[in-house]
């Protein structure tokens, strides 16, 4: 039973930085995919960024490029998004995702498992 669970968010002024982890459990995750996508109030969830379990291969939504880097601890079995510049358009529910395969992809229903999320609130 995969179990993903987020941690680190908060709340922050806008500039300011956080750092999210998701700490995975339940399997082996080589060869799979591991993603961060957000979701606002009123707003469908969105691709974050997302890496590959091996290997140093990352995507990014252009929306965060440049401000947000994913990472993984293959040790520690943790995924890590270090987010900077802060912008109140970023405050939403972070949730860190799954895919079984290493294929690059974005939409929610391509992620098969999921963890519950965190708030992060991004105040102007």
């Amino acid at each position: 039973q995969v179990q993903l669970v987020e941690s680190g968010g908060g709340l922050v002024q806008a500039g300011g930085s956080l750092r999210l982890s998701c700490a995975a459990s339940g399997r082996t995750f080589t060869g799979y995919l591991m993603g961060w996508f957000r979701q606002a109030p009123g707003k469908e969830r969105e691709f974050v960024a997302a890496i590959r379990w091996y290997g140093d291969t990352t995507y990014y939504a252009d929306s965060v490029k440049g401000r947000f880097t994913i990472s993984r601890d293959s040790a520690e079995n943790t995924v890590y998004l270090q987010m900077n510049n802060l912008k109140p358009e970023d405050t939403a529910v972070y949730y860190c995702a799954v895919r079984r395969g290493i294929d690059y992809a974005r939409r929610p229903p391509e992620y098969q498992y999921w963890g519950r999320g965190t708030q992060v609130t991004v105040s102007s």
